[in-house]
């Protein structure tokens, strides 16, 4: 990849993080409990607590040493990010989104387009750095997604759209 293109591309990625990391937090300022961002739908669904918990710690894992370890972490347990033992507040939940998106977008700032083409190891998988980017940043958007609409669910009437709106009805 060409020096120009890949400064583009670390640029573009930069952009792309940034929004959903905004996106998700005006949809977040949207619910107004901590009730509801602990409340999941059905048996088979996560709150958003639970997703912004899985999230943070999918980020911190993936970019901590992100050129030089495995960016499956020895101390993150993926699959304790899906239980709740009680609820978390709005607080928890803003300190461990915030001190997940420091250490990625941190990481990725660092990079320079030579490492895009540098391998890196995630759960032992060796992909590209922009392989590897690419991948986190569609599980990010797939996260946000959900989270933006559970928001919107609880949000109801009350819901500020992040996007634009649908027409209104003629």
């Amino acid at each position: 990849m060409s020096s120009k293109l890949g400064d583009a591309y670390l640029r573009n990625i930069l952009r792309t993080y940034r929004t959903y990391k905004e996106m998700t937090e005006k949809a977040l300022d949207q619910v107004r409990s901590d009730e509801d961002l602990n409340r999941e739908l059905d048996e088979n669904s996560n709150s958003i607590a639970i997703i912004v918990k899985h999230m943070s710690g999918n980020l911190r894992s993936r970019f901590r040493d992100f050129l030089t370890s495995d960016g499956e972490k020895p101390d993150r347990h993926r699959d304790s990010e899906f239980e709740s033992k009680e609820p978390a507040s709005r607080e928890q939940l803003l300190r461990w989104w915030n001190d997940a998106w420091q250490i990625a977008l941190s990481s990725i700032e660092t990079l320079s387009a030579d490492d895009l083409e540098r391998t890196v190891l995630i759960r032992g998988e060796e992909l590209l750095v922009v392989e590897a980017l690419n991948r986190s940043v569609t599980h990010a958007a797939y996260h946000v997604g959900q989270i933006v609409y559970l928001a919107r669910y609880f949000a109801s009437g009350n819901w500020k759209t992040l996007s634009i709106p649908k027409p209104k009805p003629k």
